[in-house]
């Protein structure tokens, strides 16, 4: 199999058997990545599926656009008669197995989707790195040396690395979109209220969503679709001439490294007539957030407070340290800061009346090396710089999207558009034509 700045370029396959067969393999090869990248495997299941897809093929009668897709699920998915790790040692042992599929998990099957694999992620879905102490960090496609980008890490891999066409993973500060851009994919946040989050473990109840990555924007749509049980129209790009791109200023182009900054340049030279303006964004809001303690950490508490003082000393150091900051915050400043970020969400809204999408950096910085976030200061910084951009989207509610560039740039990294709450259909459109030009 053929390689590309890292993501694997699939020989041609017709059938979906073929292409199952393909993802277990490259699970099972010892040379690879698979062992790190998932955790469980369904091997018979995924070929049974396959081969009901292959028929209702042959029969001219698929069940849709997702019919006989070669999809991974991250690990915190519930799927009936399994325990629900969500990366988690601790969890392993003390969980109960899911009495049922989750609901996306359902709407997957029920769409005729071949569910190869779990995937490994951050322990509790709590960083930008994507490392994990229990089961393996799975090395970037583009070195191996380097972090994936999480917490929805072993999907990007996995899909970069060949093992499927799409993968679904959670986005609650950039999950999905930081892996995909440091491992050369699409990654996608939806607008969170579209796909339910019912049996996906929790970090956050306000900020969670669930969103796909793959290799093209054509496949995130579909399986975009698919969790939201929609039966989508066919994905029309859109007119370039008649697009508005704001052009983010200020905080998020700060830091962006020699890979980064020279890549995002060029990649807006790309964006042909579309308009385009400068655009500085009001994040006071959201700053004043994050310096009371923000949103996801206490909520994480919320969550694993019990499991914390019976058992923590299972738990990785660093995503411990980081729940545990919330401990000593007040139900007072919590709720103020619930209450700026509705206010900020309504904000936010005005930024989209003369623009379509807002353009930035996914992350300012390529994936670093493993060793450079080995120590709890070097994790900190880098960690605080991955998540930096995207958590924007999900705090002021937008969906998002990150595109590969492979311009040039000797390791992967992303532009990332914003689009206004509610508009994922102009959002994909908007991104499939832009990923055209950047292929130009």
């Amino acid at each position: 199999m053929r390689r590309a700045r890292g993501v694997a370029i699939l020989p041609r396959m017709t059938s979906s058997r073929e292409r199952t067969e393909l993802a277990l393999a490259r699970i099972a090869d010892p040379t690879g990545e698979g062992a790190r990248s998932c955790l469980t495997v369904y091997a018979d299941a995924a070929r049974a599926a396959a081969d009901a897809a292959d028929a209702r093929a042959r029969s001219g009668r698929p069940l849709g656009p997702l019919d006989g897709a070669v999809v991974t699920i991250k690990d915190l998915f519930d799927v009936a008669g399994e325990v629900t790790r969500a990366g988690s040692a601790v969890l392993a042992k003390r969980g109960s197995p899911a009495v049922a599929d989750a609901p996306t998990i359902a709407r997957l099957r029920e769409a005729g989707a071949v569910i190869v694999a779990k995937t490994n992620m951050t322990e509790f879905a709590f960083s930008g790195v994507g490392a994990n102490p229990h089961f393996g960090t799975p090395g970037n496609p583009a070195d191996r040396k380097r972090i994936p980008g999480g917490s929805s890490s072993g999907g990007a891999v996995a899909c970069a690395d060949g093992i499927g066409e799409i993968t679904i993973g959670t986005d609650t500060g950039g999950s999905t979109r930081i892996p995909a851009a440091l491992c050369g994919i699409v990654g996608y946040k939806p607008t969170a209220k579209r796909i339910t989050r019912e049996g996906a473990y929790p970090l956050s109840f306000a900020l969670d969503s669930i969103g796909p990555m793959a290799r093209s924007v054509a496949d995130c749509y579909r399986a975009d679709a698919g969790l939201a049980a929609e039966r989508p129209e066919p994905l029309q790009a859109a007119d370039l001439g008649s697009i508005r791109i704001g052009l983010v200023q200020g905080l998020v182009l700060e830091n962006m490294d020699r890979i980064v900054a020279p890549a995002f340049e060029r990649a807006l030279g790309k964006l042909g007539n579309a308009k385009r303006v400068d655009v500085t964004l009001d994040l006071s809001m959201m700053v004043g957030v994050n310096e009371r303690g923000g949103i996801a950490p206490p909520e994480a508490y919320a969550i694993h407070r019990t499991l914390l003082s019976e058992a923590g000393d299972g738990v990785d150091p660093f995503v411990r340290a980081r729940i545990m900051r919330a401990a000593p915050m007040s139900a007072a400043d919590y709720i103020q800061n619930m209450r700026d970020r509705e206010a900020g969400i309504s904000r936010m809204q005005a930024a989209f009346n003369d623009l379509d999408v807002l353009a930035l950096p996914t992350t300012p910085i390529v994936a670093p090396t493993m060793d450079e976030v080995a120590t709890p200061d070097g994790f900190a910084a880098r960690n605080a710089l991955l998540l930096r951009n995207t958590s924007i989207a999900n705090f002021f509610d937008l969906c998002a999207i990150s595109l590969p560039l492979k311009l040039g740039n000797s390791l992967p990294c992303g532009l990332m558009l914003f689009a206004r709450h509610g508009n994922d259909r102009k959002l994909f459109q908007v991104a499939a034509a832009v990923e055209k030009a950047l292929a130009a």
